[in-house]
């Protein structure tokens, strides 16, 4: 058996990248044990493996004493010089002990052993290679799914789509291919877990990251991301060379570019605007496709007041605020959108040249649910005597005032 099992471990070492002096050395611990369970023996033991013959052989240690209290762990001055005159009393004597039929103890171990390791050592290689992967892109395959995951295929192993990290508009079937996002990589009893997203805002980096070969070139930025999964999203870039134009190349020629990202997506809109660092553009950026007439930044609530011509209010606000809050989510500002008319009547609009306008802070004061009614109505209603709308980029919520 011995070089049959060498020759099987270095095609384990080629084929699978399992070192073999690992399974080796699990095989002797595994040897021993099996050894003092066949065998009925008590005493300290080492197996050693030959790895040029592939031979066993069992070595029994004792201990060099005056007074043997113990034969079985113990060994008499006079006795270990019979093996070597150089022995003192504390030292440890090895003594063969391999029992004749050990071959057929040591292939049934072997056997166990070699499965075992192969087992953990693909596991291994499994999760160091997934960790490498999160907040990664990988194409799989849709196996099966049940009441609460979608299980799909990543090659080596199989990942899982929770409900909640599900796009609303899509239905997935057997041998669906789809892109996901990796989130989380853990280890457990039965392997590596993988854990994937079709919703998280990272997926919508990596596509274009995918497509667009200036940012795989860092050419351009993605600085921030927003992102209600299956209904829209925004995204705001960034180019330092002043001959590139960021957005254009996010959105290709005629639009191939960005339309290959609608696609992976079921058809989710995609704003793309242009980043920068003065909030007052950035702001306006993010509120497209609305136009914005004015912006009042107040800096130390980390607020901005916008002021958008009454006939775009309703496209400003979004429906069910949705563009504001995307917006707000993009930027980390806090946005209050005001239509001209009603800035008008408070006084903040138009502004004197040169005039600092500071806002107050901006009382929430009806719940989540009332403020998208009212903002459903907004966008459906005339414009005349419109609200304003509020984002908290902190909380998310909105308000109606």
């Amino acid at each position: 058996m011995g070089t049959e099992l060498l020759d099987a471990l270095t095609v384990l070492e080629n084929e699978k990248g399992i070192d073999k002096d690992f399974i080796i050395e699990a095989l002797e611990a595994a040897l021993e044990s099996a050894y003092k369970r066949n065998f009925d023996q008590a005493q300290n033991v080492r197996v050693d493996i030959n790895q040029t013959t592939g031979s066993m052989h069992v070595f029994a240690q004792k201990e060099v004493v005056d007074e043997i209290l113990d034969s079985r762990l113990e060994i008499t001055l006079e006795q270990a010089h019979e093996y070597n005159s150089a022995f003192n009393v504390g030292d440890t004597v090895e003594i063969e002990v391999t029992p004749r039929d050990f071959g057929r103890v040591a292939a049934q171990t072997a056997k166990q052993v070699v499965t075992q390791r192969v087992r953990e050592a693909e596991r291994g290689i499994i999760y160091n290679e997934f960790i490498d992967r999160e907040d990664d892109i990988m194409t799989g395959i849709v196996e099966r799914q049940d009441s609460r995951f979608i299980y799909v295929n990543l090659g080596k192993v199989e990942a899982i789509l929770s409900k909640n990290e599900q796009m609303p508009n899509e239905r997935y079937h057997a041998h669906d291919r789809i892109k996901v996002y990796i989130t989380k990589v853990e280890k457990t009893s039965k392997g590596p877990q993988i854990y994937v997203s079709r919703t998280h805002p990272g997926l919508l980096k990596r596509l274009f990251e995918i497509e667009v070969p200036e940012i795989y070139d860092g050419l351009v930025e993605i600085k921030s991301v927003s992102r209600e999964a299956g209904d829209r999203s925004k995204i705001s870039v960034f180019s330092s060379d002043p001959e590139i134009d960021a957005v254009g190349a996010c959105v290709g020629t005629k639009g191939q570019r960005v339309q290959a990202i609608v696609d992976e997506l079921k058809g989710e809109k995609i704003d793309i605007v242009e980043w920068s660092e003065n909030p007052v553009e950035f702001v306006s950026n993010a509120l497209s496709p609305a136009q914005v007439v004015d912006v009042t930044v107040d800096k130390n609530n980390q607020s901005t007041t916008v002021v958008v011509p009454d006939y775009q209010l309703s496209l400003a606000i979004g429906k069910r605020g949705q563009n504001a809050r995307l917006a707000a989510k993009l930027t980390g500002w806090k946005i209050d959108i005001k239509n001209e008319t009603n800035a008008a009547e408070l006084g903040i609009f138009p502004r004197v040249e040169g005039e600092t306008v500071i806002e107050e802070d901006v009382a929430v004061v009806e719940p989540v649910e009332v403020a998208e009614e009212v903002a459903e109505e907004v966008a459906e209603a005339e414009v005349e005597a419109a609200p304003t709308f509020v984002v908290d980029i902190d909380t998310a919520e909105k308000t109606a005032e």
